[in-house]
């Protein structure tokens, strides 16, 4: 095993081995206005969710032994037209730019947070009764805004999994593990979901999220409990659970390899380091892309802890939680094509009201350019269940003007729209936030028949979510 987290660690090399030198000439630039890129340039990223939508369910062996091939003939199908219409430049910044500082960055802290909290085992009696998986639940969610939502969800899913090895049904279990532990809980600081990091980077005090966020999130959080509960305890009436699981004593619980916990701690400083450090003005050029020290120094830490976390915790402990390469494999092999083909949307975005998709971008003012804030709302969550929430954030946050200080002082609202739009939505589909698909893949490991992408969304989001985001709208904005 450990050659895979070795060759896992190795993608981030090539930021080192070529930062060197200083820029040349002007940045390549690409135009993301309809004269340049038509909506058609948008298909390989269609094609890359339809094959994550479709493929497991009408040919699942196909797609547990090829997927990461699959993801390859998106991206390349992208690369190839992509380079005979803009150039050699171009497209080699732009794979550059999201590799370096999107994709390795983004890879290197799930891998931290997926190996630490791999190391981490609750042992004891723990039976997944209605209270008890509700507790856990919003245990997770607590925990979500200050270690993050991926770092929450990969230490409770294994502990949850194992509570209810014995139910039947559990499927919804792991969904409303995912819309609350995995998406909203990530709603109160930077720390929680990439786009208030990056909220955060752009200047967005650390605690004006916490403060904003704290009522639409409560409420949120507060509906989903009580229909989880509900949910979990009419499902649990109707098993027959053996006598022995139901009279266990569950508070006799203990923790092995709880060192890993002070590894978790010092991811959260090493992500933290990187936004309040400004590294002295010290960076490095690779193409015209800038690498600055504070951030290739959070990377360099996440990966030391992460290879730490692997040497020093006892291989029972990772057997005994099931504990395999595959879900941080599927993930970075789909979430690199998806990262690659997302590159003209993102542009097209970015290009406002001159782009193929200005129809949602002019959608979020009213015609003397004042925002709609509810429009900012479902605009940011909507494209922020399909594409990446993090660079979504950033568009719409671009088009309210861009102004972190002007959006907290004379259009609060409307950043938090923005704000509750990107985390809150993410837990629409499995892809609208990373660790979405993590706890997906762990579940499916372990045994559990988790919903296709489809029958996510139509079954359990469509139906649960948008009636509450419907009323968010109405309360907030």
């Amino acid at each position: 095993m450990k050659h895979k987290i070795l060759s896992l660690i190795l993608i981030a090399v090539p930021a080192l081995i070529l930062a060197s030198g200083d820029p040349h000439g002007e940045v390549p630039h690409l135009d993301g206005s309809i004269e340049n890129l038509n909506i058609i340039w948008v298909i390989p990223f269609i094609g890359i969710l339809l094959s994550i939508a479709v493929f497991p369910l009408v040919a699942p062996l196909f797609w547990h032994h090829h997927f990461g091939k699959v993801s390859l003939f998106w991206a390349v199908s992208l690369i190839g037209p992509f380079l005979l219409k803009e150039g050699l430049e171009i497209t080699l910044y732009e794979l550059l730019h999201v590799a370096f500082l999107e994709y390795i960055p983004f890879i290197i802290l799930l891998l931290a947070l997926f190996t630490i909290s791999g190391g981490v085992r609750l042992t004891g009696s723990l039976v997944g009764t209605p209270s008890v998986n509700t507790l856990i639940i919003l245990i997770g969610t607590i925990l979500a805004s200050w270690m993050g939502t991926t770092g929450a969800a990969m230490l409770l899913i294994r502990p949850l999994i194992r509570a209810n090895a014995h139910r039947k049904h559990k499927v919804h279990v792991i969904v409303f593990f995912i819309f609350l532990v995995a998406n909203i809980g990530g709603s109160l600081t930077p720390l929680g979901d990439p786009p208030l990091f990056l909220g955060f980077l752009k200047g967005v005090d650390f605690f004006w999220t916490t403060t904003a966020m704290f009522k639409p999130m409560a409420f949120m959080i507060i509906c989903l409990l009580i229909l989880f509960y509900m949910f979990d305890k009419y499902y649990f009436g109707h098993e027959l659970i053996p006598e022995s699981n139901r009279n266990e004593e569950s508070h006799k619980l203990g923790l092995e390899g709880s060192f890993n916990l002070l590894l978790l701690l010092g991811v959260i400083g090493g992500v933290l380091l990187s936004g309040f450090w400004d590294g002295g003005g010290i960076y490095y050029d690779v193409f015209h892309i800038r690498l600055e020290i504070q951030n290739v120094v959070r990377d360099g830490l996440l990966l030391g802890l992460a290879y730490a976390s692997w040497i020093l915790t006892s291989r029972k402990i990772r057997t005994a939680n099931d504990y395999t390469w595959f879900p941080i494999i599927e993930v970075a092999k789909l979430f690199a094509g998806i990262f690659v083909t997302i590159i003209p949307a993102i542009a097209i975005l970015k290009a406002g009201t001159h782009g193929a998709l200005a129809s949602v971008v002019s959608s979020v003012s009213n015609g003397d350019g004042s925002p709609i804030d509810f429009m900012y709302f479902w605009a940011t969550g909507i494209l922020s269940s399909f594409l990446d929430n993090a660079p979504t954030y950033l568009v719409f946050f671009n088009t309210a003007g861009g102004n972190a200080t002007t959006l907290m002082e004379d259009l609060p609202n409307t950043l938090l729209a923005i704000s509750a739009g990107a985390v809150f939505m993410g837990a629409n589909t499995y892809i609208g936030n990373a660790p979405n698909f993590m706890v997906k893949s762990i579940s499916e490991a372990s045994g559990i028949e988790m919903p296709s992408f489809f029958g996510y969304f139509f079954k359990w989001a469509l139906p649960i979510l948008f009636p509450l985001f419907i009323l968010v709208s109405f309360l907030f904005f």
